[in-house]
């Protein structure tokens, strides 16, 4: 159900909204492409992945337990303000999407929902796998603060990247198990070299 609306929108919130309902359906769209990628026959996979799943979805639900009226203005009494906030929103979801896409493509038959191994698994160290050892989950994330911003009181956006954070932190840490397992010093040479999620700076 979408937030009420306010009698008098504001085009820069809805721009904003919009370019995020894109963008969750663009993560739609990857997600079924993924799948029919996928190979079939895996040899390990750890279900605890799950949780962190689920989790993650309640961190995007969450941003609209505490949710402003659909088409309130981004920031208060501030029109530049209002519109530069927008533009930043817009970048958020479409480079999400877009680092998603790029994740998933160089994963190909390895991508999966939950965390598993699969006949022929391959360390994936290239394209976005050269920046962050997840950069699926950092997506998901960059998306959440899309979703945050356009959408809800920041005391909402606390509880939501809580919950959010918890659940990466549950699928990396279930993910990386498997991987560490199969690849020994090559994942641990990787994972000093490449953070887990954010981005270094320097």
């Amino acid at each position: 159900m979408l937030p009420r609306v306010v009698a008098h929108p504001d085009l820069a919130a809805i721009i904003a909204a919009n370019a995020v309902f894109l963008s969750w359906w663009g993560f739609a769209a990857i997600l079924v492409i993924g799948r029919k990628a996928a190979a079939e026959t895996e040899t390990k996979r750890d279900l605890r992945s799950h949780l962190g799943f689920a989790l993650q979805c309640c961190g995007y639900l969450l941003c609209f337990a505490f949710h402003r009226p659909y088409g309130s203005a981004l920031m208060k009494n501030s029109r530049a303000g209002d519109w530069v906030l927008c533009v930043f929103v817009v970048a958020l979801a479409a480079g999400s999407d877009w680092f998603c896409l790029a994740a998933a493509r160089q994963l190909g038959k390895q991508w999966a929902l939950v965390a598993r191994v699969v006949e022929g698994h391959e360390l994936v160290q290239q394209g976005p796998y050269a920046v962050v050892r997840n950069p699926i989950y950092t997506a998901m994330l960059v998306n959440l603060i899309a979703t945050m911003l356009a959408f809800s009181m920041w005391w909402g956006d606390i509880v939501a990247a809580v919950v959010f954070l918890v659940g990466t932190e549950i699928r990396i840490r279930s993910e990386e198990k498997l991987l560490r397992e199969n690849f020994a010093a090559s994942f641990e040479e990787y994972a000093r070299r490449v953070p887990a999620l954010f981005p270094r700076m320097f």
